[in-house]
C-alpha cells in the first residue's frame, strides 16, 4: 500500500468524523463521507494507471501468441493443401477424360 493512499484514508477518517461531529445533519455528514469514499477508491485505482504496458508491447505479445498458434495448426493446413491438391488433379484428370463431366 502506498503512502500517498495511507495518508488519503488518514484524510478521509478525519473528515469523515468532523463531518458527523460538526455538521448538525447525518445526511449531509454520510453523503460527505460516501463522496470521499468514492474519491478515495479512485485513488486506490488509478495508483498504477501508468504501470500498463504500450501499444507496442501488447502487439509483440499478440503477435507471439498469433505465431504460436499459427504452428500449432500446421498439420492441419498441410493436410488440408494435400487434399486439395489430389482434389484439383482428380478434376483436371476427370475434364481431361473423353465423356467426363465437371461435376464435383
Amino acid at each position: 500500500m502506498s503512502k500517498r493512499l495511507v495518508l488519503a484514508g488518514l484524510i478521509w477518517a478525519a473528515v469523515s468524523a468532523l463531518a458527523f461531529l460538526g455538521l448538525g445533519n447525518v445526511i449531509m455528514a454520510a453523503g460527505l463521507s460516501v463522496f470521499g469514499l468514492v474519491l478515495l477508491v479512485v485513488l486506490a485505482m488509478a495508483g498504477d494507471w501508468e504501470q500498463h504496458p504500450d501499444f507496442e508491447e501488447r502487439e509483440m505479445y499478440r503477435a507471439q501468441r498469433r505465431a504460436v498458434r499459427w504452428q500449432r495448426g500446421a498439420g492441419a493446413r498441410a493436410r488440408d493443401r494435400e487434399r486439395w491438391e489430389a482434389h484439383q488433379a482428380r478434376r483436371a484428370a476427370r475434364s481431361r477424360t473423353p465423356g467426363g463431366d465437371d461435376r464435383a
